[in-house]
């Protein structure tokens, strides 16, 4: 018996349909497939929420100290001429950021190769700049991850729908626990 189900496509229709599939799955929490779909994506976002849920809480915080560009009250650069030449005015700051530790890094590495970008409406803005963009893989550390910590798989349910009507094909509805 073959490993995976091919599903009807050609490798890469596959990948791509099986990557949209998973990233719509977890950006949205459930999404309405075919039974054979719904049981491939199924694998693959147990995977991944298995990795989060390993990795959620290996970084450490890290205070770093850099430089920026001082700005006047319309956003522009100061300048101030030093040595004959015009230079920007740089004014020291601190952060706090959370540094990974390298397996959750490859980890982190391992999901932004694997799913899409994700957009989502902002319905502050108006005009071209109306999309905003989700950032899925700190949404499965922080979000997800946690969430699932002390369960030990079974992330997804599949609810049957029924036959769907154009093919009669079992249409299903595959949700986060």
């Amino acid at each position: 018996m073959a490993g995976y189900r091919k599903l009807g496509r050609t490798s890469s229709q596959r990948k791509a349909l099986l990557r949209n599939q998973v990233t719509a799955l977890l950006s949205n929490g459930k999404i309405i497939t075919t039974e054979a779909r719904a049981k491939e994506i199924r694998r693959i976002a147990e995977k991944f929420i298995t990795l989060a849920a390993k990795e959620k809480d290996n970084y450490e915080n890290v205070t770093v100290t850099y430089k920026v560009a001082q700005k006047d009250k319309d956003g522009r650069r100061i300048k101030e001429v030093v040595n004959g030449k015009k230079t920007d005015v740089m004014i020291e700051t601190t952060k706090t950021i959370k540094k990974d530790s390298p397996s959750r890094l490859h980890a982190r590495r391992e999901m932004f190769a694997y799913f899409y970008p994700v957009t989502k409406n902002d319905p502050e803005q108006k005009g071209k700049k109306a999309v905003k963009e989700v950032d899925l893989i700190a949404k499965m550390f922080d979000e997800i991850g946690p969430k699932y910590a002390s369960r030990k798989g079974g992330y997804t349910r599949i609810v049957k729908i029924g036959p769907r009507k154009g093919d009669a094909a079992m249409e299903v509805l595959i949700e986060l626990v």
